[in-house]
C-alpha cells in the first residue's frame, strides 16, 4: 500500500515537471511528498516490536510508561484501537486506577505528530490463586483411583497446577486424563496396603502461588459410580406394586469378586418424604406399599460390601402403580330392560281405572279428583278360582 502511494505521489510530481520546467517550488513539493512517503513505507515494513506483556492485580492502580519516551513527550494512547481520553495520561505516561476486567487489552503509545508507535502493553488483569480444592476417589476399585482439583475462585489469568503422590516415600505417577484437564489417574501398586497415600497440588500463576496436600488410607476412597439403567414397571393386577431394576455401574471393574450392595429410595411425587429399602445383592426389588394411581420416583445407590462409602444418587425412573381400566358399558347394558309375561285368559295384564269420587260417595258437591287403583288380575282370578271349584 505504501508503495503504491509513493508510487502515485513520484507521478503526481513527474507530471508537474512535465507541465512546468521545474520550478523550485514544484520540486521542493515533490521532494516532501517523496520523504512523507518513505516514512510510511518505513513505518508499515519495518518489524515492530512484540507487545510487552503485563500482569495486574484486579482493583489495583497501574502506570503504563510510553517506552522510553521522554516524560514530556506528546503521545496518544489507544486501547485495542480506540484513542483513550487525554485525562488519563500523566506527562506521557498511561495511568490506570481500580482495575477491572475490562481493563484487559492491548495497549499502544503513538507519536502525536507523526503516529509513529513507540510502545506496545498487552495487560491482563487477574488475581492470584487461592488454596486449590483437592480429592480423590476410586471408582475402579481394585484398578486404582484418580485426582482432581479446582480452585474456588477464579483468578481470570493462566494458572499452572503440579501434583506430587506418594505411596509412603515411593513416587507414584499420577497420568494426565485425556479429557478432564484438572484430573489425573494412579494405579494400585499394592493392593490392601496399610500404609497411607499422600496426594500434594501447587498452583502458580503471574500474580501468586498456593498449595495444599491430603493423606488418607486406600480404602476410604472407594466409592463406586451410580447404578445404571435404573427402571420402574407396574406389576399387572397389582395396584401397589412396583418393579424397580438397574445394572451394576460399568466402571466397577469386578462386581463377582468385589461385589456391591444397593440403596433403593422412592417416593410418589406428591410428597416429599423418601421411603428406603437397603438390599444386600441382586439388581432388582418389588415396591409393596405404593400408593395406588400415584407417580413416584425411584432412584438407587451402590457402595461396596465392605469398605468405601455410598455412590450418587442414580438418575430417577419414574413410574405409575397399576390401575384397573374401567369398565364399559356393552350395547345391550345401555338399552332399556324388557320384561315379557305370560298370561292366561283368566288373568290379564294389570291394569288402572281412574274413579270420580262422586261415583262413590252418596252425596254432595264435587270434590277434586284421585286415583284409584284396582288390582283386576287379582280380582279375575279370584273368580277362576271359585268357578273351577263349582265345577268339581
Amino acid at each position: 500500500m505504501a508503495e503504491m502511494e509513493g508510487e502515485s505521489l513520484w507521478a503526481t510530481c513527474k507530471v508537474e515537471m512535465g507541465n512546468q520546467m521545474a520550478a523550485p517550488v514544484r520540486w521542493a513539493c515533490c521532494a516532501v511528498l517523496a520523504a512523507a512517503a518513505a516514512v510510511v513505507y518505513t513505518q508499515r515494513h519495518s518489524p515492530q516490536e512484540a507487545p510487552h506483556v503485563q500482569y495486574e492485580r484486579l482493583g489495583s492502580d497501574v502506570t503504563l510508561p510510553c517506552g522510553t519516551a521522554n516524560w514530556d513527550a506528546a503521545v496518544t494512547w489507544r486501547v485495542n484501537g480506540t484513542d483513550l481520553a487525554p485525562d488519563l495520561l500523566n506527562g506521557s505516561q498511561l495511568v490506570l486506577r481500580g482495575l477491572e476486567l475490562g481493563h484487559s487489552g492491548l495497549y499502544a503509545c503513538f507519536h502525536r505528530d507523526s503516529w509513529h508507535l513507540r510502545h506496545q502493553v498487552l495487560l491482563h488483569v487477574g488475581l492470584p490463586p487461592r488454596e486449590p480444592v483437592l480429592s480423590c476417589r476410586s471408582n475402579t476399585y481394585p484398578k486404582g483411583f484418580y485426582c482432581s482439583w479446582h480452585l474456588p475462585t477464579p483468578t481470570y489469568i493462566p494458572n499452572t497446577f503440579n501434583v506430587t503422590v506418594l505411596h509412603g516415600s515411593k513416587i507414584m505417577v499420577c497420568e494426565k486424563d485425556p479429557a478432564l484437564k484438572n484430573r489425573c489417574h494412579i494405579r494400585y501398586m499394592h493392593l490392601f496396603s496399610t500404609i497411607k497415600y499422600k496426594v500434594s497440588i501447587s498452583v502458580s500463576n503471574a500474580l501468586g502461588h498456593n498449595a495444599t496436600a491430603i493423606t488418607f488410607d486406600e480404602f476410604t476412597i472407594v466409592k463406586p459410580d451410580p447404578p445404571e439403567n435404573v427402571v420402574a414397571r407396574p406389576v399387572p393386577s397389582n395396584p401397589r406394586r412396583l418393579e424397580v431394576t438397574w445394572q451394576t455401574p460399568s466402571t466397577w471393574p469386578d462386581p463377582e469378586s468385589f461385589p456391591l450392595k444397593f440403596f433403593l429410595r422412592y417416593r410418589p411425587l406428591i410428597l416429599d418424604q423418601w421411603q428406603h429399602v437397603e438390599l444386600s445383592d441382586g439388581t432388582a426389588h418389588t415396591i409393596t406399599d405404593a400408593y395406588a394411581g400415584k407417580e413416584y420416583i425411584i432412584q438407587v445407590a451402590a457402595k461396596d460390601n465392605e469398605i468405601g462409602t455410598w455412590s450418587d444418587w442414580s438418575v430417577a425412573a419414574h413410574a405409575t402403580p397399576w390401575t384397573e381400566e374401567p369398565r364399559h358399558l356393552t350395547t345391550e347394558a345401555q338399552a332399556p330392560e324388557t320384561t315379557t309375561s305370560t298370561t292366561s285368559s283368566l288373568a290379564p295384564p294389570p291394569t288402572t281405572k281412574i274413579c270420580d269420587p262422586g261415583e262413590l260417595g252418596s252425596g254432595g258437591g264435587p270434590s277434586a279428583p284421585f286415583l284409584i287403583s284396582v288390582p283386576v288380575t287379582v280380582a279375575l282370578a279370584a273368580a277362576a278360582t271359585t268357578a273351577n271349584s263349582l265345577l268339581i
